[in-house]
């Protein structure tokens, strides 16, 4: 594709009007692929008092995420606004120095050589997932299967990166993520169109808040007073306890929790989901898994022939990215295909349009995970761990998880959805189904 060039001084093109907030919030992922479809690759639209500046193609994603990365920053944007509240100062929301200072304390624990040392905490907690399906006394019930997915990310999570079982508390710990990310993926400013509506989210959020700060702090106060068991010595809690405030640990507790189980929890129940609607997709999987495995549980060594999984999560990380929507705000003017940029203004890209392009993409809106078997991708087109030097740190991490936890669930069980439950997704601070995913669970 040959980029176009604008008169410089003029203003991307986009509604002569300000948008209707309130129908952009109710379907924004209608809202950003409008926008592309009708005004091209760089588009600009005015809402809620502010010209907001939107890019669809990847060599201007990479242009702001990466290449002119000095020039933009997370503060101040609507996920900062959203997330900080929460998070504090953690690693999502940190920036500059600081940010970098967090970043190499928590690299080493998620190089690819530590994560595949967490294989068998994987597998444990996915086998203890699937005895809890073969034991309930509901036993071939549908089941909230996002709901479990949540829980069990959380569980690896906690106990491979930090050391800790949560054990009980991670039921709650799943119902107060799901608060939180109902009230900040419908954030709304002032004046507020729906202000009872947004009362009852923002008391669910104020609990939820409260609760998991309370779990982090709990958390934390049990490792500095035991110190870590034999097994978990060296964990990055260990690395954190030793270089941090009780406020700065708090907030990358909080933000390794939060960030590192609920994309993750989403890729698979989105992965499980559409390989129901795929079975001859489902089928080379499980032929793959008798193959590879021959009954027994996956181990990091067979990462390298779940070639069949890979491809499936990495094709519904295309469809249904976890994180959909990019924005930073640009700290002085810059110049982007043509159109100038001022100091100060909110710039977005949206992974959900770049991962549906039809210039970029052959059958965009279909599954077809045999499209990773040799990707050759323009840099910045498939985004869903970000980009630039803000890549999520525990990429490597998320794929070992996911890539082990599928193969284990396929090997033993047949999952289908339940028959007329709507699948939707919804756009809040991940992409998540928005009305669940109920799924009967049947043993091979």
């Amino acid at each position: 594709m040959t980029p176009t060039t604008a008169p410089a001084g003029t203003v991307p093109p986009g509604p002569a009007d300000p948008v209707d907030m309130a129908a952009m919030r109710a379907d924004p992922l209608a809202f950003v692929t409008r926008m592309n479809r009708e005004y091209g690759d760089v588009t600009s639209h005015v809402g809620d008092g502010e010209r907001v500046y939107m890019l669809h193609r990847p060599d201007l994603a990479r242009h702001v995420l990466k290449d002119n990365v000095a020039r933009y920053t997370k503060v101040n944007t609507p996920d900062d606004a959203m997330l900080r509240p929460l998070l504090g100062n953690g690693l999502l929301t940190s920036d500059g120095d600081e940010w970098a200072r967090q970043r190499r304390l928590c690299a080493p624990a998620f190089r690819r050589t530590a994560v595949t040392a967490f294989d068998t905490i994987i597998t444990e907690e996915t086998q203890a997932l699937l005895d809890r399906w073969r034991t309930a006394p509901d036993s071939g019930a549908a089941l909230p299967v996002d709901h479990h997915l949540t829980s069990l990310t959380l569980a690896i999570l906690t106990r491979a990166v930090l050391g800790v079982d949560l054990g009980s508390a991670g039921e709650g710990f799943g119902r107060a993520v799901d608060a939180a990310n109902l009230f900040m993926g419908h954030y709304v400013p002032d004046p507020d169109p729906d202000p009872e509506d947004t009362a009852l989210r923002r008391k669910g959020y104020v609990q939820a808040r409260a609760f998991l700060q309370l779990v982090a702090r709990t958390v934390i106060a049990s490792r500095r007073a035991t110190g870590p068991a034999a097994a978990h010595q060296g964990t990055l809690m260990d690395t954190m306890i030793g270089e941090l405030t009780d406020v700065e640990l708090r907030d990358q507790v909080l933000t390794l929790i939060m960030a590192g189980h609920e994309t993750t929890a989403k890729t698979l129940t989105w992965t499980l989901h559409l390989l129901d609607r795929h079975p001859a997709e489902a089928a080379l999987i499980r032929t793959e898994l008798d193959t590879v495995l021959a009954g027994r549980t996956p181990t990091a060594a067979d990462l390298p022939d779940l070639v069949h999984c890979r491809r499936a999560i990495e094709e519904a990380m295309r469809l249904y990215p976890p994180v959909w929507l990019i924005s930073r705000r640009s700290t002085g003017p810059d110049l982007i295909d043509g159109y100038e940029i001022p100091a100060g203004a909110l710039v977005c890209v949206s992974q959900w349009v770049l991962h549906r392009h039809p210039d970029h993409w052959d059958r965009p809106d279909d599954y077809v995970p045999a499209r990773f078997t040799a990707p050759d991708l323009p840099s910045h087109l498939y985004l869903p761990f970000g980009g630039g030097e803000r890549t999520c740190i525990g990429r490597h991490f998320a794929l070992v998880e996911a890539v082990l936890v599928l193969a284990t669930l396929l090997q033993q069980a047949d999952l289908t959805l339940e028959p007329g439950f709507p699948v939707e997704p919804e756009a809040l601070v991940t992409l998540r189904p928005k009305h669940g995913m109920r799924m009967k669970v049947t043993p091979r």
